[in-house]
């Protein structure tokens, strides 16, 4: 019989990570080896999302599923579980949490959803709201989802005035701070922009995602304007330079 796919793909991998005939750098890979690069393929995903190319989405998706691939034949290895396991996990978990439309239940949506993503970190123990926020996350978007988390319990500003006067308290402390504590009140400040952000709507890591990209952008505009006298210039030619790229971008 044929194989599918996704049949055909760890089967590709079994052969990889093979002790005697593998692949001599898939073979020695361990998950906090490839963790790194399981993060790196997921963003890679979002920029072709965020350059609307479909063909290069197909193959960084083609990355992404090898990530899990990978990570799923290592723990079958270790007697831990498989791939198939892995997706029966997600399926199950998808259909328990829309009640609404593979159960019984008359109303579901996103509010149903998290009610039911608390209850089963209750029923693994957790205690705190905030349990189960990965560590690993992005610095930005795991401080969205901490204080997502703790607004559900009550505990945020009802408008961004609040969020906005946090972030000059912040700003005065950075100022005051001395060079043990800086470092501190700067992650502090970096909290209350996620928090201000958060109270307009706005996704944090998109935001600097672009302003990144915009930033890139003009940067290379300057440099290919003035070429190779561009690191001799002063701060005020380089600022014409700038002033000039933002007003073709």
């Amino acid at each position: 019989m044929a194989f599918t796919n996704i049949e055909r793909l760890a089967a590709i991998m079994a052969r990889l990570r093979d002790p005697e005939h593998g692949c001599e750098w898939d073979s020695v890979q361990t998950f906090a080896t490839i963790a790194p690069f399981t993060i790196e393929e997921a963003y890679e995903v979002a920029d072709a999302i965020e350059r609307d190319d479909m063909a290069e989405l197909k193959d960084e998706l083609g990355d992404l599923l090898l990530q899990v691939v990978f990570h799923s034949r290592m723990a079958e290895e270790a007697g831990h579980f498989t791939l198939e396991d892995v997706a029966q996990s997600i399926s199950d978990k998808m259909e328990r949490r829309h009640p609404h439309i593979f159960g019984d239940e008359a109303e579901g949506g996103h509010y149903r959803w998290e009610q039911i993503k608390a209850e089963e970190r209750a029923a693994k123990g957790s205690t705190s709201a905030l349990d189960g926020v990965a560590i690993g996350l992005p610095a930005l978007l795991r401080a969205e989802k901490i204080q997502k988390r703790a607004a559900r319990t009550g505990f945020d500003w009802p408008d961004p005035t609040g969020a906005r006067a946090k972030i000059e308290e912040e700003i005065a402390e950075v100022e005051g701070a001395s060079e043990d504590t800086r470092e501190e009140e700067i992650g502090d400040l970096l909290f209350s922009v996620v928090n201000w952000a958060r109270k307009f709507g706005i996704d944090p890591e998109a935001a600097l995602r672009r302003a990144n990209g915009k930033f890139e952008t003009r940067f290379k505009a300057m440099e290919a304007e003035a070429g190779d006298a561009f690191a001799g210039l002063d701060l005020e030619a380089k600022e014409a330079l700038w002033q000039r790229a933002k007003t073709r971008s």
